[in-house]
C-alpha cells in the first residue's frame, strides 16, 4: 500500500497507494513510511504522494479507535521527514485530512491540486493533534489561522491554502507530479552537500 519509486539521478517518489479506502493509513503503512524515511537519508529528493483523488484521509478509522490515534508512529514520521538533509516535497493529489497533515506539514514544499482540501477534525474525536503538527502549522500560517483548522474544525479550500501560506503551489492534476519534478531540478542538479547546506540555512532560527 506504500509506493516506493527510485529513479536514477536520486530522486524518491512515496505513493500512498490505497485509493479505494481514501489513502486511510493503517499502523502497517505508517511503519513502511517510517522506514523509507528512515532510509532516505541517501536520496537526493523525495515527493511524497498519493494514488487517486484523495492524498489522505489520514488514519483508518478501526486501526484508530484500536490505538493508532495516539500512535507516537505519527511523530517518528514526522520528525524523520523533517530531519532529512534533502529537499522534501508533498504533492497533495486531493484532501489532506487529519493526521496526515503530519508528514506534509514536514515538507520543505506543499504543492496542491485545485480541488484540494486541508483539515483536522480530531478535536471533535475526541483527540488532540501531534504536538509537532501544531507547532508546524503554527510556524507556516501564524497561531490564529491554525486554530481556525484546529479548534474551530474548519476545511481549508486549495485556494485559502495557499493564501495561508500552507500551499506553495497551485497546479492542475496532471500536471501535479510534472511540478513537483520540475521544483526538484535544481537541488537534484546541484552538489549534494550544497543543497543540504542552504537548506539548513533556511531552517535555521534567526
Amino acid at each position: 500500500m506504500i509506493q516506493l519509486d527510485i529513479a536514477e539521478n536520486g530522486l524518491w517518489t512515496v505513493t500512498l497507494n490505497r485509493p479505494e479506502k481514501a489513502n486511510a493509513l493503517t499502523a502497517q503503512m505508517l511503519e513502511e513510511l517510517c522506514d523509507i524515511a528512515g532510509q532516505a537519508h541517501v536520496a537526493r529528493g523525495l515527493i511524497l504522494t498519493g494514488a487517486g483523488k484523495v492524498f489522505s484521509a489520514g488514519a483508518d478509522l478501526d486501526a484508530a479507535r484500536a490505538g493508532l490515534a495516539t500512535s507516537p508512529l505519527w511523530e517518528r514520521l514526522s520528525g524523520a521527514i523533517a530531519d532529512l538533509p534533502c529537499l522534501t516535497i508533498a504533492a497533495l493529489n486531493g484532501t489532506l485530512a487529519g493526521g496526515a497533515n503530519g508528514m506534509a506539514l514536514a515538507c520543505d514544499l506543499r504543492i496542491a491540486v485545485p480541488t484540494a482540501k486541508v483539515f483536522y477534525p480530531v478535536m471533535k474525536l475526541g483527540y488532540r493533534p501531534q504536538p509537532s503538527d501544531a507547532r508546524r502549522m503554527t510556524a507556516l500560517i501564524g497561531p490564529a489561522r491554525t486554530k481556525l483548522i484546529l479548534a474551530a474544525g474548519q476545511k481549508i479550500t486549495a485556494e485559502d491554502a495557499f493564501a495561508f501560506g500552507l500551499v506553495d503551489r497551485i497546479v492542475p492534476p496532471e500536471e501535479l507530479l510534472d511540478a513537483a519534478r520540475d521544483l526538484m531540478a535544481d537541488a537534484l542538479a546541484a552538489d549534494a552537500a550544497t543543497a543540504a547546506a542552504i537548506l539548513a540555512d533556511c531552517t535555521r532560527e534567526l
